[in-house]
């Protein structure tokens, strides 16, 4: 996936183009080593097109500034010198948070998309901003690093609507928030830089990055989960994150005309046709039980007849929202997650065999419908907010301190 943040920069003189040329060659290894969680010397160079020389010089800076970390390969069996590994190292960590209605997620990330550790807090109620601020806070009041280690800054993904330019959360409805600043909340109460956007969106970078998106242009994320279902799409490698940050809401795609009303105001969105409390409650679980809707699925479908009327319908509506993304966005891969993957999983190829006899042709035989194989992906693609300043410009690493809080939605 190409690199969704882009930007452009301006050069007055010679001696500015060497030092732009220096950042932007410890920004592409860097970069490389951190999409792809290790890279041997050897890779590095035929990545970069730069010669072995002027690679070295570049990796003993970034180790000099902590950013990665340098060993000797395993035994290959291949002719030739080994070349050394390359690998992002764990000292430069990102907070990652994902408040949810039935818990709040709290993961410490280090580069290489790796959550080192990770802390659920189940609460009865969902959360209010202040309480998830304060759970944050607390935690990294009390947070220990190994290896004197540096929080680099705070990434939220919200399950709800993010402002790109003020981090203010217009709303989250299953949360109850509405025009809550948590940007400024999280970095008042922390001290430390902070960014947000959209849980989904947070998701589908790191599909992107990591998971099932890897090597795709065009990569459409859709995950159900205990508040409803979220989207984040990727267009020709770049993150679509529309006017400000609000794009990707596919859960209030309309699928069905005479469907029930939305919290949102509407008629027959997708997630009020296809929520997991139904399935839940058809199979006979709770909300603390979700782990297990997959496997009950399957072992009900096509004996039970309830289950298999309830999936069955709940499968139509998936499948006409499918048929809309495909037909909008041709994307090369469809990634699934949440109780959406469970669904798909449980039923083998038929949302698969849906799309192709109901999108377009052309852009139906192109896409892949899979699963998110990928665990913590909302956490991961929080961390993705606070490290891409460090990737953009690594000398930052140098200082100790990062540019203050953005307000920005993944891309």
């Amino acid at each position: 996936m190409k690199d969704p943040i882009g930007g452009t920069s301006r050069v007055g003189s010679k001696g500015r183009n060497l030092e732009d040329l220096r950042r932007q060659n410890l920004s592409t290894v860097l970069s490389l080593v951190h999409a792809n969680r290790s890279m041997t010397r050897a890779d590095l160079t035929h990545a970069t097109g730069l010669n072995r020389s002027t690679v070295a010089t570049i990796v003993t800076e970034l180790e000099s500034l902590d950013l990665v970390t340098v060993s000797q390969p395993v035994d290959t069996k291949r002719v030739g010198r080994p070349s050394t590994v390359i690998g992002p190292s764990p000292r430069h960590i990102a907070v990652a948070v994902h408040p949810d209605k039935d818990a709040i997620a709290i993961g410490v990330v280090a580069m290489g998309g790796r959550v080192l550790r990770e802390f659920r807090f189940d609460v009865e109620h969902a959360p209010s901003a202040v309480h998830t601020v304060n759970t944050l806070h607390a935690l990294v009041r009390g947070l220990e690093l190994s290896d004197g280690g540096t929080v680099l800054g705070i990434g939220i993904g919200v399950p709800g609507l993010v402002g790109a330019r003020d981090g203010v959360v217009r709303v989250a409805p299953h949360l109850d928030w509405r025009d809550e600043p948590l940007v400024d909340m999280v970095a008042s109460a922390t001290g430390l830089p902070t960014w947000a956007a959209n849980d989904a969106t947070c998701a589908v970078v790191a599909e992107g990055q990591f998971g099932q998106g890897v090597d795709e242009e065009n990569v459409v994320y859709l995950n159900g989960g205990a508040g409803g279902i979220g989207g984040g799409v990727i267009v020709g490698g770049q993150l679509l994150s529309g006017e400000n940050g609000y794009s990707g809401e596919l859960g209030h795609m309309l699928v069905n005309s005479d469907g029930g009303l939305c919290h949102c105001g509407a008629i027959g969105c997708l997630e009020t046709e296809v929520n997991r409390d139904d399935l839940l409650g058809v199979v006979g679980l709770g909300d603390a039980e979700a782990n297990l809707l997959e496997q009950r699925l399957r072992d009900a479908y096509g004996t039970d007849q309830d289950v298999t009327e309830l999936v069955d319908r709940q499968l139509t509506y998936l499948g006409v929202a499918m048929r809309n993304i495909v037909n909008i966005f041709n994307p090369g891969v469809i990634v699934l997650g949440g109780f959406l993957g469970a669904l798909r999983n449980a039923t083998d190829a038929r949302l698969q065999d849906d799309v192709e006899r109901s999108a377009l042709a052309g852009p139906a035989s192109e896409v892949r419908i899979v699963s998110s194989t990928l665990e913590d992906n909302v956490l991961i693609g929080a961390g993705e907010l606070v490290f891409r300043t460090i990737l953009r410009d690594p000398t930052s690493a140098s200082t100790g301190i990062m540019p203050g809080a953005e307000r920005v939605a993944a891309g």
